[in-house]
């Protein structure tokens, strides 16, 4: 009789059955598989619209501050201002009704330089208050466009009157600009213009006047009087 062969055992079976081992590695994958899962499912999910952390933002570095050097100024001395006395410290008191007008002190300027007061022009001794100059503004063909222009040199307003005298020719109009007119005297020699407002101290106006037929350049020019300038 024969003997059965026993089926071998430990690492020899295991060698000679293979689908032991395949089997194993099977199993080993399954556990590996759901301990992948497992750690998987234990990190919660980041919220919805969550950033990522900021990185820290490395803070300027400030300058550093250079001291400025200020000129102290003596506690008797005051900053000087425009339109004030040079040698007053402080603000003008106003003036008491019925005492005399104060001093008046050429004032200080930007530039620290003292600079004259200006005051209405007034006509010196021997000249006229309200003296005129005449020029041809156009000169086109069959007349022209003259002026004369008006300064009122004194120290209170005036009115003019103002007399031009041609060879023949004809007088179209006469005008001033910006202000009221006036009257318009004619003769056959030329014409006289009255004025229809007064002019300022220091104040001017120019008479424009359209002539035809005529030469540009008058007999005679006045403003009240006085012969006109630029003749």
């Amino acid at each position: 009789m024969r003997r059965v062969p026993r089926p071998p055992h430990g690492p020899v079976a295991i060698a000679t059955s293979p689908w032991i081992v395949v089997g194993a590695g099977v199993v080993v994958m399954v556990v590996l598989l759901f301990v992948a899962l497992g750690a998987y499912r234990g990190r919660s999910p980041a919220p919805d619209g969550a950033q990522p952390p900021a990185l820290p933002v490395p803070s300027a570095v400030a300058a550093p501050s250079v001291p400025t050097s200020v000129p102290s100024v003596a506690p008797s001395s005051a900053a000087v201002l425009p339109g004030l006395s040079g040698r007053a410290s402080v603000l003008p008191s106003s003036t008491p009704a019925g005492s005399g007008s104060p001093s008046v002190d050429p004032t200080v300027g930007a530039t620290g330089r003292p600079t004259a007061t200006r005051s209405p022009t007034r006509a010196a001794p021997g000249q006229p208050a309200m003296t005129g100059r005449y020029r041809v503004v156009q000169s086109f063909d069959g007349g022209f466009i003259g002026e004369v222009s008006m300064l009122n040199r004194s120290a209170q307003s005036r009115g003019w009157t103002v007399r031009l005298e041609f060879s023949g020719g004809r007088l179209v109009t006469a005008w001033v600009e910006g202000v009221p007119q006036g009257t318009i005297r004619q003769s056959d020699d030329g014409f006289t213009y009255v004025s229809g407002v007064e002019v300022s101290p220091g104040g001017s106006v120019s008479l424009r006047f359209h002539m035809e037929r005529t030469f540009s350049t008058p007999r005679e020019c006045t403003v009240d009087g006085v012969r006109c300038n630029g003749l």
